[in-house]
């Protein structure tokens, strides 16, 4: 399973990104994705799952501005992020379940500053 993430950058308050997360060697629509987020200093924490049966749930912290979606033909999920907050700058990362002990990716940095 390799693991890529994208899409991070620089935005104001206020604005939005949208993180790809390409995953090669599984399928990923037959499998819950999840997306972390790490800030300096802070433990990494679950933001969004996405299940195989296209259910989703999200920390309270990030709910009404993420959403978290798959397009099956890339076999890549997204994680639209609207009215950021500087609170949310971080690391982000996406993988499977950790029980199927896959290797963290190198995530993208998501910085949100005026």
């Amino acid at each position: 399973v390799h693991i890529v993430e994208s899409g991070g950058g620089l935005v104001q308050p206020g604005g939005s990104l949208r993180l790809s997360c390409a995953i090669s060697g599984i399928t990923v629509h037959n499998y819950a994705i999840h997306w972390y987020r790490q800030a300096p200093g802070k433990e990494r924490e679950l933001v969004a799952t996405l299940h195989s049966g296209s259910t989703t749930k999200y920390a309270e912290s990030v709910k009404g501005r993420f959403t978290v979606f798959r397009v099956n033909a890339n076999n890549t999920v997204y994680l639209q992020m609207n009215s950021l907050r500087s609170s949310d700058t971080a690391v982000y990362y996406c993988r499977r379940n950790l029980t199927y002990g896959d290797p963290w990716a190198q995530g993208t940095q998501v910085t949100v500053s005026s």
